[in-house]
């Protein structure tokens, strides 16, 4: 039994640490094209968001943005309350998929 509860424990310290993201007033444009206008939202751990709406109402670039993928003209992204506007895509260890 004690191997058991030794194997439970190490197994669930590897498993990365839960993180709240925040997103405030975030704006993005394409040349004169607003695509996002000042969307705001926090997520904290353990919450299961869907972003929901018409073709062309900015979800996906909300998305990019977040992940690193597009700058914003506006706004900030925190992971943790620490802004990581500044990092590239590669450095923020967040991912998208997508399904169709």
């Amino acid at each position: 039994m004690k191997s058991t509860s030794q194997n439970t424990t190490a197994a669930s310290s590897s498993q990365p640490a839960a993180r709240t993201l925040d997103v405030e007033e975030l704006s993005v444009r394409y040349g004169t094209s607003l695509a996002v206008d000042g969307v705001s939202l926090a997520i904290e751990p353990g919450e299961v968001v869907a972003l929901l709406g018409p073709s062309g109402c900015g979800k996906t670039t909300l998305l990019r943005v977040i992940a690193g993928f597009v700058r914003q003209a506006a706004g900030q992204v925190r992971v943790d309350g620490i802004p990581i506007d500044h990092l590239p895509a590669n450095r923020r260890n967040i991912g998208i998929v997508f399904q169709n």
